[in-house]
């Protein structure tokens, strides 16, 4: 009796040939991906991704350019204290919480990391207010990993375009990974970010200067 072969699994989101060409045409629209957070280093880089939870990346920069000229290192940071901190970000987001963080984090730098930044997601998860997705953008910012942080703008490319469409952040980095071809892994974050920032907009997407407009399965899409 001859064996009947099982069917792979379906993946949901985008197969190999068309995540390629969408990420292929991203490449093309912005070749050189990357952070719009002002940092000089590691340390700069966790506080200023640690501040931009409900801030937006201006925001962020304007109290950080203040803020880092008088406390670029942990141990600067640690004796800036949390009120000193607290006057340069009061025009972000959750700011009282953030302050605490933020000297908490160089805090804790300082002390098990003898004042260097750690490079492992263990490590930088454990720093307060520095969690998954914080780690993943250091991590692949700095480091060059090949990690894919999720936040509202990948969220909604993902979901919407059809690319990677699931319910939690979580579930949409996991299946991110399965998707994205390898030699798109390490600008994945940036190119979706961005096309979610600057044309996949969440209110009125820029749908006829889309550069993967045809690829895309939104239903809705504008200047139909």
């Amino acid at each position: 009796m001859a064996k009947v072969k099982k069917q792979a699994k379906r993946i949901r989101g985008f197969p190999p040939e068309k995540a390629a060409e969408f990420y292929r045409r991203l490449a093309m629209d912005r070749p050189d991906p990357k952070t719009e957070l002002d940092y000089t280093d590691p340390f700069t880089l966790v506080v200023s991704v640690a501040l931009s939870a409900q801030a937006t990346d201006v925001s962020v920069n304007k109290a950080t350019k203040g803020l880092f000229k008088v406390a670029n290192t942990p141990a600067k940071m640690v004796k800036l204290g949390e009120a000193g901190v607290a006057e340069h970000i009061r025009t972000i987001g959750l700011w009282r919480n953030k302050a605490k963080n933020v000297v908490a984090l160089s805090q804790m730098i300082l002390d098990k990391h003898g004042g260097e930044t750690p490079r492992t997601r263990e490590d930088l998860e454990a720093l307060p207010g520095v969690g998954h997705k914080t780690a993943s953008v250091v991590l692949n910012e700095v480091y060059g990993e090949a990690t894919i942080a999720v936040d509202t703008h990948v969220f909604r490319v993902s979901n919407r375009t059809g690319l990677a469409p699931e319910t939690t952040p979580e579930k949409v980095e996991a299946l991110l990974l399965q998707v994205t071809p390898d030699q798109y892994k390490r600008g994945a974050h940036h190119w979706l970010i961005l096309h979610g920032r600057y044309t996949c907009l969440a209110r009125k997407p820029g749908c006829p200067e889309c550069v993967v407009r045809d690829l895309c399965g939104y239903e809705a899409k504008t200047g139909e």
